[in-house]
C-alpha cells in the first residue's frame, strides 16, 4: 500500500501562497496570493487525474469559470 501524502499545514508555501486552513473535502486549501494580496483555493489533484488529459482539461475548464466569477 502506497502512503498517504500528508496535507499542507498552516503556513506552509507554495511558490507566493501561503497556506492558512485546510477546507473542503480531500486536499483543498485556502491560502493567501503574497504577490496579489487576495484569497486563493489550492487544490491537489490525485495523481489519476493529473495523469488523464481529458479530466485535466475538464479541472481547467472548471478552474477558468470559477476564476472568471472573482473578477
Amino acid at each position: 500500500m502506497k502512503p498517504q501524502p500528508k496535507p499542507f499545514v498552516r503556513a506552509t508555501r507554495i511558490g507566493p501562497y501561503k497556506v492558512t486552513a485546510q477546507i473542503g473535502v480531500g486536499e483543498v486549501y485556502r491560502a493567501t496570493d503574497a504577490n496579489l494580496k487576495r484569497a486563493v483555493a489550492i487544490k491537489v489533484l490525485p495523481a489519476s487525474v493529473a495523469g488523464d488529459s481529458e479530466r485535466l482539461a475538464r479541472f481547467q475548464r472548471d478552474a477558468e469559470v470559477l476564476a472568471a466569477l472573482n473578477d
